[in-house]
């Protein structure tokens, strides 16, 4: 006990958080496995180091073992229809509470304890899958394996909760910081994660989505992508690689024409428009 303690203490110092003496009481609400994951999610972005610890780890207290008894199940991650994969709730909860949890130490700096609870992760519970809000799941062992390699690199490398939203925002954000070379592990993944997503949204399109901001949004795979390759033409043409960057625009035309991308001051542009200038350009160039 005085070492989660003193675990506790050096993580929520470490993230420069302070808390009253007292231990807050957290409500686990149902104590489904659900519910912790999903509050555990939320004291993360809240930077409530405590919250996390406190609903990961109730989460596998509850449901450990039954986790592991899912995954002794299977050979490969389970397929078919959305029902059938939340079928292995358990197992796909404590997967992503352990990689949740992992986040947590990682931004505290512990990477020990960092290190520990993704490869749990890897080793127990390989074949859970997270469910995306926007519709999709994605694999806590992948993202796993990849903050470990991250942090044994040294990295700085953050795929963050590996949305395209926050993906594309820090390439953007890579990109206007002349950062080049780390613009690409962004929109790669961006690309490797959504880009059947993307494209299955770009064929049911005959025209630019235009009746709502909201509608707008709902192409929010292929607006992700598509903006991607735009930064990803844009890194290569300031890099100087004229080949590479116009095969990146040319496959953004080519593919993923409807793509739109939301500007912070109130409006929508069109990345392939963008992109078939750049492509008049750099051919007159």
């Amino acid at each position: 006990m005085k070492r989660v303690v003193l675990a506790l203490t050096i993580l929520i110092s470490g993230l420069g958080v302070t808390y009253p003496s007292a231990v807050a009481a957290y409500n686990f609400g149902d104590f489904r496995s659900e519910t912790l994951t999903s509050k555990a999610w939320q004291s993360l972005a809240e930077g409530d180091i405590e919250g996390v610890l406190a609903y990961t780890n109730k989460c596998l207290e509850l449901y450990a073992e039954q986790a592991k008894g899912m995954q002794k199940t299977l050979n490969n991650y389970p397929e078919g229809s959305n029902d059938e994969v939340f079928a292995y709730w358990a197992l796909n909860d404590v997967a992503t509470s352990l990689f949740i949890q992992g986040e947590a130490y990682r931004k505290a700096n512990m990477m020990d304890e960092a290190k520990e609870a993704y490869q749990r992760v890897v080793n127990e519970f390989t074949y859970g899958q997270a469910w995306d809000t926007k519709g999709w799941f994605w694999k806590p062992a992948d993202a796993s394996k990849e903050k470990l390699e991250m942090i044994k690199t040294g990295s700085n490398v953050d795929f963050g909760d590996y949305s395209s939203s926050f993906m594309t925002t820090q390439a953007w954000q890579a990109l206007n910081g002349e950062n080049v070379e780390e613009v690409l592990p962004y929109v790669n993944k961006v690309q490797e994660l959504y880009a059947k997503k993307a494209k299955e949204m770009q064929e049911s399109l005959t025209e630019y989505p235009w009746e709502s901001k909201e509608k707008i949004f709902s192409y929010w795979a292929l607006n992700d992508v598509g903006t991607s390759l735009f930064i990803e033409g844009e890194a290569y043409k300031k890099a100087g690689k004229k080949k590479e960057a116009k095969k990146a625009y040319k496959t953004l035309v080519d593919q993923y024409y409807y793509a739109q991308c939301w500007d912070p001051n109130g409006w929508f542009w069109k990345p392939a428009e963008a992109a078939q200038q750049a492509l008049e350009e750099l051919e007159s160039m």
